[in-house]
């Protein structure tokens, strides 16, 4: 049985009816203190949006490999497979994940005017990649704003309590492509599409495809559950981070995507990944009881997040 996450309708808060605004404030502390996961309807993005991002990363993953090497980045652009392994993160020794990545992200340590996307090259042969993903982090941007004006209001703190680390471009965005059986091959003990971890920044958004080598969380009583599927609605998990300055009140979800399915060899799945984050020097300071349950030692985001890639990426 899929482990129950609530549904929050974000139009109660951007319809600005302060007593709609209020129920949903606490329906979301309630939800983070229990899940850590959200799945948000009323978000107002254009439902065609993500599947034509898809469908445009799809083309760019079919490629040759030698094709898609070109756009090797330092980390940026194409990550072949072989060389993510997420449970480092938590110190589990896995196989490789078995995916593809399109990573890109916005540079923001430069000034606001100059800030660059990353990676430099996009693919020239799918020249519609960059401006749907540009099209679609935008707009994960604002929606991450927003959600993090609901969070800071859950909390009883002023509106811009979260969103005033946030007003210089800072975010990643990943497109995981996870191959089909049939291509990969039988998946190594214990090596799935993305191994266990929890994130590492304030909140990630996650627009997804029902599979059987589907998302997976973890609920301290049953275990690992499936995570339920709702067309219309995004994924919202929060990180680290944003765990750390709730003083632990709201949880940092556990996470995995399985292996590719012996039973559905053809089963291939691409997922939209939008990672928040603070601008890096943030100091991330736990906030106190009776609103924090534990406090953390303050941490620097941008060091915090750096430390973490580097476990991950080979």
């Amino acid at each position: 049985m899929a482990t129950p996450i609530p549904v929050v309708d974000l139009s109660r808060w951007t319809a600005n009816h302060r007593a709609d605004q209020e129920l949903l404030a606490a329906q979301v502390d309630r939800s983070l203190q229990s899940t850590g996961f959200l799945l948000v309807t009323g978000h107002g993005i254009e439902p065609d949006l993500p599947g034509q991002v898809r469908a445009a990363a799809n083309d760019f993953f079919h490629l040759s490999q030698a094709a898609k090497q070109h756009y090797d980045q330092n980390r940026r652009g194409w990550i072949g497979r072989e060389r993510v392994t997420t449970a480092r993160s938590e110190g589990t020794h896995t196989p490789p994940d078995l995916l593809e990545v399109w990573s890109c992200g916005v540079n923001s340590s430069a000034r606001p005017a100059d800030a660059q996307q990353m990676p430099r090259d996009w693919p020239e042969e799918i020249p519609t990649l960059r401006p749907l993903v540009t099209a679609y982090t935008d707009r994960m941007r604002t929606l991450a704003d927003t959600l993090l004006e609901v969070m800071a209001a859950a909390l009883r703190q002023p509106a811009d309590f979260f969103t005033r680390h946030t007003t210089r471009p800072h975010w990643d965005f990943t497109i995981n492509w996870y191959p089909a059986a049939n291509e990969t091959g039988t998946a190594a003990p214990g090596q799935f599409r993305v191994g266990p971890h929890t994130d590492f920044g304030l909140i990630t958004l996650l627009k997804r495809q029902p599979g059987k080598g589907g998302l997976q969380i973890y609920d301290d009583a049953a275990g690992w559950q499936d995570a339920p599927y709702e067309p219309s609605t995004y994924t919202l998990n929060i990180g680290d981070l944003m765990a750390r300055w709730s003083g632990d009140r709201w949880r940092s979800g556990r996470h995995r995507v399985l292996p590719p399915p012996a039973e559905a060899p053809q089963e291939e799945l691409t997922s939209l990944v939008y990672f928040h984050a603070c601008a890096p020097h943030t100091d991330i300071t736990s906030l106190p009881a009776p609103l924090g349950r534990r406090p953390y030692s303050p941490v620097r985001a941008g060091d915090y997040l750096h430390d973490k890639m580097r476990t991950i990426l080979g």
